[in-house]
């Protein structure tokens, strides 16, 4: 039987309001003189469910009853809802509900709803911004400021991770009179558009044609648009049309004049130029003070600074500067996550993964990966399988790596994406130089040096060193190890310079090796690159045992580098670790099982989450999954560790 008109009235109002504030909807009754009563035959049709809270049985049930009412109904439902909101104490909602309330155009609705959106953004509210703006731009009456607002709404869009909104919005604004600034403007977010959805060889292009045009109308936005053609540079490598980087510096130069002061992005910009027009020794001083400054910015109140994190943890890890990465890296995280930017995020959780990897933190690497794969599945963008490869590769698993390997090198090589080639040619290193297969690790190695991929040269230098040494061509070893020594020595830096220490021992015959040794450890003992200072008491013990056959002082560090590479999960490294043991006449300690080990990254990752106290739906958002989803892991999770309540979890010792 159908339900009462004034019950289908109240029932609309409810679906019209998705916060499902009881007090809100029991004021708008009121407001239409319906009683509260009129609601109970839609509860004992088990459509709603009215106590603290409004609660449809199910989403769907809430979005067939607005979509069954007719335009006229839905704008009363909105003008009800909006005349009960206080417009002092919750100015967004009101003026959504009053946007919703008017028929068609109306520039002073369309005006509150913009400066909703502007409050929207200050707060970190990117999607919602995003959605304010749009309705604002559809609402407005006069085409010009149509276009303006249609041109913010894009870039919102694209800030909260839809490029198809983006570009469907470029389209509206694009059709109305724009001046030659915003005109600009349209063709930077085309091409930054182009950048997120491809990362390939076509956007450097497109970001320095916009770079151009903007250098007359506003020099700063120009400089920007210069940085981020270098970045889309570097993504594409080996692999861009004509010189690539070097291009770009070229271009680079001819950007407008930083303001005074110049902002750290100004200083990156002219620090990246240095690099590939100068060479990296005379680049360092010039881009570690503009690491140091972004370091210090820690309020990450500029937007310019936040979008250049990513690129200056690349330029960080190029200078071994590992304190500056993990920090610049974990901020870009928590940023992203505070603005809800899921065009960045991705990258974000990418790089703070490949950081993490490096300091020992597989675990916490693989949490990581799964939250950024579940946006990227969310978001429609590519998937980023760079630091999923690191981490595969660290952990020796080579059916994984080669895996992973063949398909980002066949999707890299078609979107034109030469920087992932690079940086899967790395990990193929890491992975043969801890199985031991030493002419595959130098295969792997060499062409991210011989290209001088920014960071990728840099962490691809020692595994070379490692690889020639161990293949018998020591003439490559030592030639790479001396460009290490030079770059370390302009870094400064404690990995920096344990890396070349590292290196120096390898490529050294004879008992002066051993003081290369122990300065490589004293070093990497100092940063916190721990897979590092395990790999050099690993070629420690190593030298020890089989060139100066002192088998009780071997024992003692690859007993260290098989605890330390063990417990880290770095598991081909940590064989060769015991292998080498076993042959220094000590049998490895075996690590104790844990329940906790048959989680999935994902699982732990839940796990931890519903530890702090998190309820599925708050796991959910933070994952893009569904509560169901999330309670379908959770049974999953007690199967496995053979518990049966939430509690119990959070009464675990979860690695």
């Amino acid at each position: 039987a159908s339900l009462p008109a004034e019950t289908q009235l109240l029932l609309l109002v409810a679906a019209a309001d998705p916060t499902g504030d009881v007090a809100l909807l029991w004021r708008a009754a009121a407001h239409l003189g319906i009683a509260r009563e009129t609601v109970a035959p839609a509860e004992s049709a088990g459509l709603v469910e009215i106590d603290t809270r409004v609660r449809f049985r199910h989403p769907l049930v809430r979005s067939a009853v607005y979509a069954a009412a007719t335009p006229p109904d839905q704008r009363r439902a909105h003008r009800v809802l909006a005349a009960v909101t206080d417009a002092v104490i919750d100015p967004d909602r009101h003026a959504w509900h009053r946007a919703q309330a008017v028929p068609g155009t109306d520039e002073e609705a369309a005006a509150e709803l913009a400066h909703t959106a502007t409050r929207a953004r200050a707060r970190g509210g990117l999607a919602a911004a995003a959605a304010f703006m749009e309705q604002a731009a559809m609402m407005t009456p006069e085409p010009g400021r149509r276009a303006t607002r249609a041109l913010e709404a894009a870039y919102a869009k694209h800030d909260a991770g839809a490029p198809e909104a983006a570009t469907a919005l470029l389209a509206a604004a694009e059709a109305g009179p724009l001046d030659a600034l915003q005109r600009a403007r349209l063709q930077l977010l085309r091409a930054q558009i182009a950048f997120h959805l491809t990362r390939g060889r076509e956007t450097p292009g497109m970001l320095l044609d916009a770079a151009r045009t903007l250098a007359p109308l506003d020099g700063a936005l120009s400089r920007e648009t210069y940085l981020q053609a270098l970045e889309a540079s570097f993504h594409a490598g080996r692999l861009a049309p004509g010189h690539g980087l070097l291009e770009a510096a070229e271009a680079a130069r001819n950007a407008p004049p930083p303001p005074r002061p110049p902002r750290p992005t100004d200083l990156l910009l002219d620090g990246l130029v240095t690099r590939f027009t100068q060479g990296y020794e005379a680049s360092v001083p010039q881009l570690q003070r503009v690491l140091a400054s972004l370091r210090d910015d820690d309020d990450g109140t500029d937007d310019s600074n936040r979008r250049s994190l990513w690129l200056a943890c690349h330029v960080g890890a190029m200078l071994w500067d590992d304190e500056t990465i993990y920090v610049l890296a974990d901020r870009a995280v928590r940023l992203a996550r505070e603005a809800g930017a899921l065009t960045t995020l991705p990258a974000a959780l990418n790089a703070l993964a490949s950081v993490l990897v490096l300091t020992g933190e597989l675990t916490s690497a693989a949490e990581l990966l799964a939250e950024e794969g579940a946006i990227t599945r969310a978001t429609g963008a590519p998937p980023l399988p760079n630091a999923r490869l690191v981490l595969a590769a660290w952990r020796g698993r080579q059916p994984e790596t080669s895996e992973l390997y063949a398909t980002m090198v066949e999707d890299a090589t078609r979107r034109g994406e030469g920087a992932t080639v690079g940086l899967a040619q790395v990990s193929l290193a890491y992975l043969h130089n801890g199985l031991g297969n030493y002419e595959a690790a130098l295969a792997a190695a060499t062409p991210p040096c011989e290209h001088d991929e920014l960071a990728h040269s840099s962490v691809a230098l020692p595994e070379l060193v490692e690889a020639a040494v161990r293949a018998g061509q020591p003439e490559r070893a030592a030639a790479a190890a001396d460009q290490l020594a030079s770059r370390a020595s302009a870094s400064g830096t404690q990995w920096a310079l344990g890396m070349a220490a590292r290196s120096r021992a390898l490529t050294t015959t004879g008992p002066g090796a051993e003081d290369h040794y122990r300065e490589a450890i004293k070093r990497l003992g100092s940063c916190r690159m721990a897979t590092h200072l395990a790999r050099a008491h690993l070629v420690y013990g190593e030298w020890l045992r089989r060139r100066e056959g002192r088998r009780q002082d071997a024992r003692e560090q690859l007993r260290t580098a098989h605890e330390l590479l063990t417990d880290m999960g770095a598991a081909a490294f940590a064989e060769r670790a015991a292998g080498e043991l076993r042959a220094a006449g000590e049998n490895p300690r075996k690590r104790n099982a844990q329940p906790t080990d048959t989680l999935t990254a994902q699982e732990l990752h839940i796990a931890r989450l519903v530890a702090t106290g998190a309820t599925n739906r708050e796991v959910g958002t933070q994952l893009f999954l569904s509560p169901r989803t999330i309670e379908a892991h959770l049974r999953s999770i007690f199967h496995k560790l053979g518990i049966t309540s939430r509690r119990q979890i959070r009464d675990l010792q979860l690695p």
